[in-house]
């Protein structure tokens, strides 16, 4: 840059160098929408830069144009590295649930459900539990109950039938680790 008078006004920054600028970032970013915007905002950050410096103490206008510019498609493609980071997380951990559930699905065995042994945990467990726990489990899963039926007989609030369900669900939940098909089975068509 010679040592003209700086009298630069927005247009005359944005008609000089937003071809050049375009195309620098559009190298980099590989999104022409991005680069459009990195740009504006570039210039108009050197256009701001311009304004509050005496034009001698910015000697090399393209060198801090460009380091703009490269500041800021930096920072875009370091947001865009993460985000891909995180999707690759996402998808990862979906893909391990997913083979979870395919392979607990193929170990399900319905003679296994109904065995001798897990209708005596279940027994046991039930039998285990505090009586209150115990009487509004049954009233909820076996005689299919409405907790505000329940709270209504038993003259509890709706909140205090919700913890024990849960409270019961946990300890099945528990007891049946071993046999999770069954514990599905049980919680999503035998006791809902």
């Amino acid at each position: 840059m010679n040592d003209k008078k700086l009298q630069y006004g927005f247009n005359t920054l944005y008609s000089q160098y937003y071809r050049k600028s375009f195309l620098f970032t559009k190298s980099y970013v590989h999104d022409p929408f991005v680069a459009e915007d990195i740009v504006s905002e570039s210039i108009i950050k050197l256009w701001e830069s311009l304004k509050e410096h005496a034009p001698e103490d910015i000697k090399h206008l393209e060198a801090l144009l460009l380091t703009i510019l490269k500041n800021r498609s930096l920072d875009y493609l370091k947001h865009e590295a993460l985000r891909y980071e995180v999707e690759e997380e996402i998808t990862s951990s979906f893909k391990r649930e997913l083979e979870i559930r395919i392979s607990s699905l193929q170990d399900c065995n319905p003679n296994e459900i109904f065995s001798e042994e897990i209708k005596q945990i279940l027994y046991n467990t039930l039998n285990s539990m505090p009586e209150q726990t115990k009487r509004i489990f049954i009233l909820s899963r076996l005689y299919n109950k409405t907790n505000k039926e329940i709270a209504t007989e038993l003259c509890v609030t709706v909140k205090d039938i919700e913890y024990y369900i849960t409270k019961a669900l946990k300890n099945l939940r528990i007891n049946l680790k071993d046999y999770l098909p069954f514990f599905l089975f049980l919680f999503l068509f035998l006791l809902s």
